[in-house]
């Protein structure tokens, strides 16, 4: 099954790098999407410099600007569908994320096992390393506010390390989101459910970043405490996607 990572880049200079090498050494002959928002610190030259290199695995999608982790996800996704690609993964640039768990998450979706496969913090196996007492707290906060208001028994709502089978993403339809900040993570796995895809959580050890300066902000916070009631009061209407499954089988 053809297999494309997309990884959305603001100011990723220092770790793209190393992300893509990491990606590209992993088995299965995954394709990796870079999304440059016209980072100002010269990422989208070097995910230039990486495609030259690695030519017809890596591919860079530039954006004229910054306009949100939610919009530069869709983009990537748009890409990644009209591109053929059978699994989608979406994982972080700045080594926050493992390349190496990468054969963990697309184990489930090529035995059929799941639709949505999540790269999980809170399951048994499953951390983070490198943050303090206050951000662990905040974190596991966060995903317990969204799993409470949402009535959802997935353990790590808030996770940005996902792989997808396309039938699930397409019926998920990330383009129509309406969150632009990390409440993406959220409403994208709910659209997900709500479509009948089969989610399955694996572990995974979240480090924290090797480089550069976190994204959460005021702004991005404040939109995830609103929009997720929201999502709860009016939730978003999606495709079943019973019908495509079938088809795949």
């Amino acid at each position: 099954m053809k297999a494309l990572v997309v990884l959305p880049t603001w100011n990723e200079r220092e770790t793209l790098p190393s992300a893509v090498e990491g990606i590209l050494r992993q088995p299965g002959e995954f394709r990796v999407l870079v999304v440059d928002d016209a980072s100002p610190d010269g990422t989208g030259a070097a995910a230039d410099a990486l495609a030259r290199e690695h030519a017809g695995r890596v591919e860079v999608l530039h954006r004229a600007r910054k306009e949100g982790l939610g919009r530069a996800y869709a983009a990537g996704f748009e890409r990644a569908l009209g591109s053929g690609a059978d699994l989608v993964f979406q994982m972080d640039a700045d080594l926050s994320h493992d390349p190496g768990a990468l054969p963990s998450l697309r184990a489930p979706l090529e035995r059929g096992e799941a639709d949505l496969v999540l790269g999980s913090r809170y399951v048994p196996g499953g951390g983070t390393a490198g943050w303090g007492m206050g951000r662990r707290l905040l974190s596991r906060w966060g995903s317990f506010y969204a799993r409470t208001w949402l009535r959802l028994r997935v353990r790590d709502l808030t996770g940005g390390f996902k792989g997808w089978r396309r039938e699930a993403l397409e019926a998920a339809d990330p383009g129509a989101a309406a969150a632009r900040g990390y409440a993406f993570q959220v409403e994208t796995t709910l659209r997900a459910l709500r479509a009948g895809a089969r989610v399955v959580e694996v572990p995974i050890l979240f480090s924290e970043r090797a480089a550069g300066r976190s994204k959460m902000t005021l702004s991005v916070a404040l939109e995830a405490a609103w929009r997720v009631p929201l999502l709860a009061v009016a939730p978003p209407a999606v495709r079943p996607l019973a019908a495509g499954r079938e088809a795949r089988a």
